[in-house]
């Protein structure tokens, strides 16, 4: 079986199983918050179980499908040591976070978002776990796993397009808070049917879905030119991280998509800060590597 279809068959296995344990998790949940026991849980609806049974599915069956296509190392991901990782994971946080912030300093000067008047230190631990966790987990998978189960098929572009195409559906994939009121064995499968549904409003893809898309093409392209996962993480871990320092320190006054959407990272203005990044990016590898020569 070719590699392309033990990748579908794979996720469409994760597909089915998170939406079957979901409910199993929730009722799980509930179970432990009533008795007295991590009562917090008692806050999360069911459709944040949803994204976390995904999560372990794709957890638990990605050994299985490691194994079904013989993935025995890095090599055979198109993985290389690198020896300059510490160099690339600074270069793309810089790369990544410095454009996005300069630009959050001229919404905030044609008063598009305005300063905070308190800032939420708080919520400022969680925006940097997400920077450190996020970045390692989801590079890992969609460049480091997926991207080089495809790469072996010979092609550069088409893996790269595709795999950017499935990082940013998976970030839809989940419908919107409060739609199941009442849990049972089905109420996965229909998250997954609300979810879809999403897909159908134009605004949306032409701002939220777009941006990720061009995202995932650039992550894509830092670890095909570096044959590393270094450069990827950083890039993307300074843009959570300039996204969610900045939506802590400023609020948007309207929504005004598809130009600009909730945060830093939807919207054709974010999509221009993250193409010149991609421009930057290029060119700072270019004379890196060419001065190590």
């Amino acid at each position: 079986m070719k590699d392309v279809a033990k990748l579908a068959l794979y996720f469409i296995f994760v597909v089915i199983v998170g939406a079957l344990f979901a409910p199993f998790l929730f009722w799980s949940a509930q179970s432990v918050a009533v008795h007295g026991v991590l009562s917090f849980l008692a806050r999360y609806d069911f459709e944040t179980f949803f994204h976390r049974a995904l999560l372990i599915a794709a957890a638990l069956l990605l050994w299985p499908f490691l194994r079904i296509s013989q993935v025995r190392g890095m090599s055979d991901l198109a993985l290389a040591p690198n020896r300059r990782w510490d160099r690339d994971l600074c270069a793309g946080a810089f790369l990544s976070v410095i454009p996005l912030l300069c630009c959050g300093a001229l919404l905030i000067a044609f008063h598009v978002y305005s300063f905070r008047h308190v800032f939420a230190w708080s919520r400022f631990g969680k925006v940097l776990a997400a920077s450190i966790a996020v970045p390692f987990i989801e590079e890992w998978f969609f460049r480091g796993i997926v991207l080089g189960v495809l790469l072996r098929t010979g092609r550069k572009y088409m893996p790269i397009l595709a795999v950017s195409a499935l990082f940013a559906a998976v970030h839809f994939l989940k419908a919107p808070e409060q739609t199941t009121a009442v849990v049972t064995w089905s109420s996965g499968l229909n998250s997954i049917a609300h979810s879809l549904g999403r897909v159908g409003d134009p605004m949306m893809v032409a701002s939220a879905f777009v941006t990720l898309f061009v995202i995932g093409c650039i992550l894509g392209d830092a670890r095909v030119l570096t044959r590393s996962l270094w450069l990827s993480i950083g890039l993307h871990a300074g843009w959570i991280f300039g996204s969610g320092t900045f939506s802590l320190l400023a609020h948007q006054k309207a929504l005004a998509l598809p130009w600009l959407g909730k945060n830093l990272l939807v919207g054709i203005i974010p999509l221009g800060v993250a193409t010149f990044t991609c421009v930057v990016m290029r060119i700072w590898l270019k004379y890196d590597r060419a001065s190590k020569v």
